[in-house]
């Protein structure tokens, strides 16, 4: 009798596949350049965390700042740079939105 399938590793590989298509159709858009340019200062996860923590609009969103710096983190040693630089950009546009409501926002109403 052969062994069940491990649904668990499926998820991994798909997960896996549609960040390499993620990371492909970032390239293709935003090819890497051809010359060294100045680059920005660097600065710390950390550093990050706490800034956006201070920026963001509300309570929830200075919460959720934690949650999405992490996210970012964690995929970040496997993409380009530049689109770890965009999804930074993204994250602080959504925790500097004030009208941004979070799923588990207990005013929100689900009619905006």
């Amino acid at each position: 009798m052969g062994e069940l399938p491990n649904f668990e590793n499926r998820a991994v590989v798909g997960r896996a596949l549609r960040l390499r298509r993620e990371i492909d159709d970032f390239e293709a858009k935003w090819p890497a350049l051809a010359r060294r340019e100045e680059l920005i200062p660097s600065f710390s996860w950390t550093q990050l965390e706490r800034q956006l923590v201070d920026l963001a609009a509300t309570p929830a969103q200075a919460d959720m700042a934690r949650h999405l710096v992490s996210a970012t983190r964690k995929l970040a040693p496997f993409k380009p740079p530049e689109m770890v630089l965009r999804e930074v950009l993204c994250l602080t546009w959504v925790l500097l939105d004030e009208n941004f409501k979070g799923e588990s926002d207990p005013t929100s109403t689900g009619t905006d």
